[in-house]
C-alpha cells in the first residue's frame, strides 16, 4: 500500500502528475520539502482527530487510522534514511514491508490520539533534517534492498507522494 513497491519500475511518479491523487512532484522545489513534511503532518494530525468510528471505518482500503500508522512509520523509516544518506556513502537500506508492519503492530488497534502525537514528532524531525540538505548533497545516493538507487532530490519526491496519496485515500486535504 505504500512505499516500497514489488517491481523496480517506481520512477514514474518522479515523471508525472499521479492520475489518483495529483500530486506532481516534479513541481516542488527542494527548499520546499520540509515545509511540506509539516503542512502533510499537520493534515495526518486533523485526520487522526476525527471522531473515533470515522478514523476506524474501513471502505475498500486501510482506515485513517492504519494510514496514519502507516505515515508515521513512513516517516520514522525515511528519516532514518535520509540521516544515512547524509552521514554515509550510498548506504543500502534493508526492505520495509508495510503491510507485515501494519499487521505486527496492529495498527487497526491503536488509539488515534497517540499515533497522532508520534507522527507530528516524526514528521518535525524529519521536516527538521530535510532543511538540512543543501547544495551537493541533494546529489548523495542510497539504495534499497531491491537495488533501487535514489539521490536525495529524487528520494525526498518519491517520499512526499506516499503521505499525500493517502491523504487522497482517506479523503484528507492535500493541496
Amino acid at each position: 500500500m505504500g512505499i516500497e513497491p514489488d517491481t523496480a519500475d517506481w520512477t514514474w511518479v518522479l515523471e508525472r502528475a499521479c492520475p489518483e491523487c495529483g500530486l506532481d512532484v516534479a513541481t516542488l522545489q527542494r527548499a520546499e520539502v520540509g515545509d511540506e513534511v509539516r503542512r502533510l503532518t499537520g493534515q495526518w494530525v486533523a485526520v487522526l482527530e476525527r471522531p473515533d468510528v470515522a478514523v476506524r471505518t474501513r471502505p475498500d482500503r486501510w482506515s485513517p487510522l492504519e494510514y496514519g500508522c502507516h505515515v508515521r512509520d513512513v516517516f520514522e523509516v525515511y528519516d532514518r534514511r535520509l540521516a544515512r544518506m547524509l552521514a554515509e556513502d550510498g548506504p543500502h537500506y534493508e526492505n520495509w514491508d508495510q503491510d507485515a508492519t501494519a499487521i505486527a503492530e496492529r495498527y487497526s488497534e491503536q488509539d488515534p490520539s497517540p499515533v497522532a502525537a508520534a507522527l507530528s514528532e516524526a514528521g518535525g524531525r524529519l521536516a527538521r533534517r530535510f532543511d538540512t540538505v543543501s547544495g551537493d548533497d541533494w546529489d548523495r545516493t542510497g539504495f534499497r534492498g531491491d537495488g533501487a538507487s535514489f539521490t536525495i532530490d529524487s528520494f525526498a519526491r518519491y517520499f512526499l507522494h506516499d503521505p499525500v496519496h493517502h491523504l487522497h485515500d482517506v479523503g484528507g486535504v492535500s493541496g
